[in-house]
Protein backbone atom coordinates (compact mmCIF):
# COMPACT_ATOMS: atom_id res chain seq x y z
CA UNK A 1 0.00 0.00 0.00
CA UNK A 2 1.29 3.56 -0.51
CA UNK A 3 2.06 5.61 1.80
CA UNK A 4 -0.08 9.39 1.53
CA UNK A 5 2.16 12.29 2.27
CA UNK A 6 0.84 15.00 3.87
CA UNK A 7 2.42 18.35 3.64
CA UNK A 8 4.64 19.75 6.90
CA UNK A 9 4.63 23.34 7.48
CA UNK A 10 8.34 25.74 7.52
CA UNK A 11 8.65 29.08 8.15
CA UNK A 12 10.53 32.17 7.89
CA UNK A 13 10.74 35.03 10.16
CA UNK A 14 11.56 38.25 10.10
CA UNK A 15 11.54 35.15 9.74
CA UNK A 16 10.96 33.39 6.05
CA UNK A 17 9.76 30.55 5.34
CA UNK A 18 10.20 27.49 3.24
CA UNK A 19 8.54 24.66 0.80
CA UNK A 20 10.42 22.06 -1.51
CA UNK A 21 14.06 22.19 -2.19
CA UNK A 22 12.85 25.22 -4.88
CA UNK A 23 10.72 27.06 -2.92
CA UNK A 24 13.80 26.55 -0.05
CA UNK A 25 15.86 28.39 -2.76
CA UNK A 26 13.86 30.94 -3.15
CA UNK A 27 12.63 32.05 0.37
CA UNK A 28 16.41 32.63 1.18
CA UNK A 29 17.16 34.72 -1.66
CA UNK A 30 14.14 36.70 -0.42
CA UNK A 31 15.84 36.96 3.09
CA UNK A 32 18.71 38.74 1.13
CA UNK A 33 16.61 41.38 0.07
CA UNK A 34 16.97 40.92 -3.63
CA UNK A 35 20.60 41.53 -3.39
CA UNK A 36 22.24 38.14 -4.02
CA UNK A 37 24.59 39.64 -6.74
CA UNK A 38 26.88 40.68 -4.05
CA UNK A 39 27.46 38.02 -2.36
CA UNK A 40 26.15 38.74 1.28
CA UNK A 41 25.00 35.97 4.26
CA UNK A 42 21.93 34.62 6.11
CA UNK A 43 21.04 33.48 9.13
CA UNK A 44 18.84 29.98 9.02
CA UNK A 45 17.57 28.57 12.45
CA UNK A 46 16.81 25.12 11.67
CA UNK A 47 14.73 22.48 13.49
CA UNK A 48 15.37 19.98 10.85
CA UNK A 49 18.61 18.07 10.93
CA UNK A 50 21.47 18.95 9.25
CA UNK A 51 21.90 15.48 7.25
CA UNK A 52 18.55 16.80 5.90
CA UNK A 53 19.40 20.57 5.38
CA UNK A 54 22.50 21.17 4.85
CA UNK A 55 22.02 19.67 1.26
CA UNK A 56 20.21 22.49 0.84
CA UNK A 57 21.91 25.14 1.90
CA UNK A 58 24.71 23.82 0.40
CA UNK A 59 22.91 24.22 -3.11
CA UNK A 60 21.52 27.41 -2.36
CA UNK A 61 25.16 29.00 -1.69
CA UNK A 62 26.46 27.21 -5.00
CA UNK A 63 23.72 28.58 -6.76
CA UNK A 64 23.32 32.22 -5.09
CA UNK A 65 27.27 32.94 -3.51
CA UNK A 66 25.48 33.92 -0.41
CA UNK A 67 26.90 32.21 2.67
CA UNK A 68 24.30 30.58 5.14
CA UNK A 69 25.15 30.17 9.14
CA UNK A 70 22.80 27.70 10.44
CA UNK A 71 22.19 26.75 14.01
CA UNK A 72 21.13 23.54 14.01
CA UNK A 73 18.85 23.16 17.53
CA UNK A 74 15.74 20.57 18.13
CA UNK A 75 12.34 22.48 16.76
CA UNK A 76 11.14 23.43 20.43
CA UNK A 77 14.67 24.86 21.50
CA UNK A 78 14.83 26.61 17.98
CA UNK A 79 11.58 28.18 18.75
CA UNK A 80 11.94 29.10 22.49
CA UNK A 81 15.57 30.95 21.09
CA UNK A 82 13.30 32.89 18.78
CA UNK A 83 10.77 33.75 21.55
CA UNK A 84 13.80 34.80 23.79
CA UNK A 85 15.11 37.14 21.30
CA UNK A 86 11.94 38.70 19.79
CA UNK A 87 12.66 41.41 17.33
CA UNK A 88 16.22 41.42 17.97
CA UNK A 89 17.15 37.67 16.56
CA UNK A 90 19.62 37.12 13.89
CA UNK A 91 17.52 34.92 12.06
CA UNK A 92 16.34 35.25 8.94
CA UNK A 93 14.53 32.11 7.79
CA UNK A 94 13.28 29.35 10.68
CA UNK A 95 12.61 25.44 9.84
CA UNK A 96 10.40 24.09 11.79
CA UNK A 97 9.85 20.71 11.51
CA UNK A 98 5.90 20.58 13.41
CA UNK A 99 3.43 23.08 13.21
CA UNK A 100 3.14 23.62 16.61
CA UNK A 101 6.10 25.35 17.51
CA UNK A 102 5.34 27.66 14.17
CA UNK A 103 2.14 28.27 15.43
CA UNK A 104 3.97 29.67 18.63
CA UNK A 105 6.34 32.45 16.61
CA UNK A 106 3.64 32.84 14.37
CA UNK A 107 1.21 34.31 17.39
CA UNK A 108 4.89 36.24 18.75
CA UNK A 109 4.01 38.15 15.46
CA UNK A 110 8.32 37.35 14.55
CA UNK A 111 7.08 36.03 11.07
CA UNK A 112 7.37 37.89 7.81
CA UNK A 113 4.57 37.92 4.97
CA UNK A 114 5.86 35.92 2.12
CA UNK A 115 5.55 37.25 -1.47
CA UNK A 116 3.45 35.53 -4.17
CA UNK A 117 6.30 34.55 -5.88
CA UNK A 118 6.94 31.97 -3.19
CA UNK A 119 3.79 30.73 -1.86
CA UNK A 120 1.96 30.53 -5.41
CA UNK A 121 4.94 27.85 -5.55
CA UNK A 122 2.79 25.01 -2.94
CA UNK A 123 -0.91 24.21 -3.10
CA UNK A 124 -3.17 26.33 -0.98
CA UNK A 125 -3.70 23.40 1.63
CA UNK A 126 -0.16 23.73 2.84
CA UNK A 127 0.65 26.96 3.41
CA UNK A 128 -0.90 29.66 5.74
CA UNK A 129 -3.63 31.57 4.63
CA UNK A 130 -1.63 34.41 5.93
CA UNK A 131 1.20 33.95 3.31
CA UNK A 132 4.07 33.42 7.34
CA UNK A 133 4.67 30.27 5.96
CA UNK A 134 4.63 27.55 2.81
CA UNK A 135 5.09 23.62 3.56
CA UNK A 136 8.69 22.09 2.72
CA UNK A 137 8.12 18.55 2.85
CA UNK A 138 5.72 15.79 4.04
CA UNK A 139 5.11 13.35 6.43
CA UNK A 140 2.22 10.79 6.85
CA UNK A 141 1.02 9.11 9.53
CA UNK A 142 1.04 5.45 9.10
CA UNK A 143 0.05 2.41 10.84
CA UNK A 144 2.92 -0.48 11.13
CA UNK A 145 1.75 -3.64 11.77
CA UNK A 146 3.21 -7.23 11.87
CA UNK A 147 2.05 -9.61 9.25
CA UNK A 148 2.24 -12.63 10.92
CA UNK A 149 -0.65 -11.38 13.35
CA UNK A 150 -2.53 -9.42 11.18
CA UNK A 151 -3.37 -10.13 7.43
CA UNK A 152 -3.21 -6.98 4.93
CA UNK A 153 -7.39 -7.46 4.27
CA UNK A 154 -7.82 -6.62 8.21
CA UNK A 155 -5.96 -3.50 8.61
CA UNK A 156 -7.82 -0.54 9.58
CA UNK A 157 -8.82 1.84 6.52
CA UNK A 158 -8.63 4.91 8.99
CA UNK A 159 -6.73 5.83 12.08
CA UNK A 160 -10.76 6.28 13.40
CA UNK A 161 -10.92 2.97 13.14
CA UNK A 162 -8.21 1.62 15.44
CA UNK A 163 -10.81 2.38 18.45
CA UNK A 164 -12.70 -0.75 17.21
CA UNK A 165 -13.18 -3.46 20.18
CA UNK A 166 -11.09 -5.94 17.70
CA UNK A 167 -7.74 -3.87 18.43
CA UNK A 168 -7.82 -3.66 21.75
CA UNK A 169 -4.63 -4.10 23.94
CA UNK A 170 -2.93 -4.90 20.17
CA UNK A 171 -1.63 -1.04 19.30
CA UNK A 172 0.83 1.42 19.98
CA UNK A 173 1.32 4.91 20.53
CA UNK A 174 3.44 7.50 21.61
CA UNK A 175 1.50 10.62 22.73
CA UNK A 176 4.87 12.63 23.78
CA UNK A 177 6.28 11.91 20.49
CA UNK A 178 6.34 15.88 18.58
CA UNK A 179 4.88 14.07 15.62
CA UNK A 180 2.06 12.39 17.05
CA UNK A 181 0.97 15.43 19.12
CA UNK A 182 1.43 17.68 15.13
CA UNK A 183 -0.95 14.95 13.77
CA UNK A 184 -3.72 15.79 16.29
CA UNK A 185 -3.16 19.19 15.92
CA UNK A 186 -4.49 18.51 12.25
CA UNK A 187 -7.01 16.36 13.76
CA UNK A 188 -8.15 19.24 15.93
CA UNK A 189 -8.20 21.49 12.92
CA UNK A 190 -9.87 19.28 10.57
CA UNK A 191 -12.61 17.56 12.74
CA UNK A 192 -13.01 19.84 15.93
CA UNK A 193 -11.64 19.61 19.02
CA UNK A 194 -14.63 17.42 20.38
CA UNK A 195 -13.23 14.96 17.87
CA UNK A 196 -9.70 14.72 18.83
CA UNK A 197 -10.50 14.54 22.53
CA UNK A 198 -12.89 11.59 21.97
CA UNK A 199 -10.57 9.91 19.65
CA UNK A 200 -7.76 9.84 22.34
CA UNK A 201 -10.61 8.75 24.93
CA UNK A 202 -11.53 6.31 22.66
CA UNK A 203 -8.16 5.03 22.53
CA UNK A 204 -6.47 5.53 25.99
CA UNK A 205 -10.24 3.07 26.72
CA UNK A 206 -9.22 0.86 24.40
CA UNK A 207 -6.02 -0.25 26.00
CA UNK A 208 -3.62 1.34 23.63
CA UNK A 209 0.20 0.13 24.30
CA UNK A 210 2.11 3.85 25.09
CA UNK A 211 5.80 4.16 24.00
CA UNK A 212 8.30 6.63 24.11
CA UNK A 213 9.18 6.68 20.70
CA UNK A 214 8.16 5.72 17.40
CA UNK A 215 11.62 3.39 17.21
CA UNK A 216 10.04 1.16 20.72
CA UNK A 217 6.36 1.25 18.41
CA UNK A 218 7.92 -0.57 15.37
CA UNK A 219 10.32 -3.12 18.06
CA UNK A 220 7.18 -3.73 19.85
CA UNK A 221 5.08 -4.72 16.62
CA UNK A 222 7.97 -6.35 15.11
CA UNK A 223 8.88 -9.29 18.22
CA UNK A 224 4.59 -9.18 18.49
CA UNK A 225 3.83 -7.61 21.84
CA UNK A 226 1.31 -5.46 19.75
CA UNK A 227 -0.48 -5.90 16.45
CA UNK A 228 -0.43 -2.25 14.77
CA UNK A 229 1.48 0.51 15.74
CA UNK A 230 0.75 4.45 14.92
CA UNK A 231 4.42 6.16 13.91
CA UNK A 232 6.02 8.46 11.00
CA UNK A 233 6.68 6.28 8.06
CA UNK A 234 10.38 7.28 8.42
CA UNK A 235 10.59 5.70 11.38
CA UNK A 236 13.48 3.17 11.11
CA UNK A 237 11.96 -0.49 9.82
CA UNK A 238 9.00 1.35 8.86
CA UNK A 239 9.59 2.55 5.96
CA UNK A 240 12.94 0.91 4.28
CA UNK A 241 15.22 -2.15 5.13
CA UNK A 242 15.40 -5.38 6.51
CA UNK A 243 13.05 -4.49 9.58
CA UNK A 244 10.20 -3.19 7.35
CA UNK A 245 8.57 -1.67 4.09
CA UNK A 246 6.75 1.08 3.16
CA UNK A 247 4.26 -0.59 0.28
CA UNK A 248 2.49 -4.06 0.85
CA UNK A 249 3.59 -4.74 -2.87
CA UNK A 250 6.93 -6.41 -2.08
CA UNK A 251 8.13 -9.48 -3.48
CA UNK A 252 11.64 -9.49 -0.86
CA UNK A 253 11.57 -12.36 2.06
CA UNK A 254 8.66 -11.18 4.76
CA UNK A 255 9.75 -8.05 6.78
CA UNK A 256 9.42 -8.18 9.90
CA UNK A 257 6.98 -5.42 10.05
CA UNK A 258 5.46 -3.57 6.81
CA UNK A 259 3.84 -0.11 6.61
CA UNK A 260 0.21 1.01 6.20
CA UNK A 261 -1.14 4.33 5.23
CA UNK A 262 -4.85 5.34 6.38
CA UNK A 263 -6.81 7.89 5.89
CA UNK A 264 -5.55 10.48 7.95
CA UNK A 265 -6.71 14.63 8.08
CA UNK A 266 -4.38 17.32 6.14
CA UNK A 267 -1.99 19.80 8.04
CA UNK A 268 -3.15 22.97 9.75
CA UNK A 269 -3.14 26.09 7.99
Amino acid sequence: MHLRMTGVPMHRLRILSLTTAAAALAVMAAACGGDDDDGGSITVYSGRSEALVAPIIEDFTEETGIKVNVKYAGTDAAAALLLEEGGKSPADVFFSQDGGALGAVREAGLLATLPGSITGLVPEQYRASDGSWVGISGRSRVVVYNPGLVSASDLPASYKDLTSAKWKGKVGWAPANASFQAFITAVRKVDGEDAAKAWLEAMAKNDAKTYANNNAIVSAVASGEISLGVVNPTTSGASSGTGGRSTRRTTASPPATRAHSSTSPAPPS
